[in-house]
């Protein structure tokens, strides 16, 4: 989310920062989705696909919780549905999840909604303070 924030850091700056997603979800490389609470309106989740591999066809599922729902259950659930209809939508045959090995939240929701652990890859991904970090990753088969 940090790299997220870093690019909507006024009105102009998210303005493309939108323009640049909407781009790549017409090249099919990028997809958000938000989660909403129907009778509040209130923000809970925000859901992306990425890295997509057409070809086999998977991709992988990015999720952020706003703090508010965090723990409660609401993310497992969101989750579930989420892949439900990206295998049903785009017919994907795997679904991956990747994550630092620290967020034990991310690894309990993969687990709940039936991901299975592949193993860590070393020095996979470089934050934004440019730190190379080793990355779990999971995956669910269709």
């Amino acid at each position: 989310m940090i790299g997220t924030v870093s690019k909507t850091k006024d009105l102009a700056a998210t303005e493309q920062f939108l323009k640049d997603i909407d781009e790549k979800r017409i090249k099919r490389e990028y997809f958000t989705y938000l989660v909403i609470d129907n009778s509040t309106n209130e923000f809970i989740a925000f859901f992306y696909l990425k890295n997509a591999d057409w070809s086999i066809p998977e991709i992988e599922i990015g999720c952020y919780t706003d703090e508010n729902f965090a723990g409660k259950g609401v993310t497992t659930k969101a989750m579930n549905l989420f892949v439900d209809y990206c295998f049903e939508t785009f017919d994907f045959k795997k679904i991956r999840l990747r994550m630092h090995h620290s967020n034990t939240a991310a690894q309990i929701v993969a687990e709940r909604c039936g991901f299975e652990l592949e193993g860590t890859i070393r020095m996979d991904y470089m934050t934004t303070a440019g730190e190379i970090v080793d990355l779990t990753y999971y995956g669910r088969l269709k």
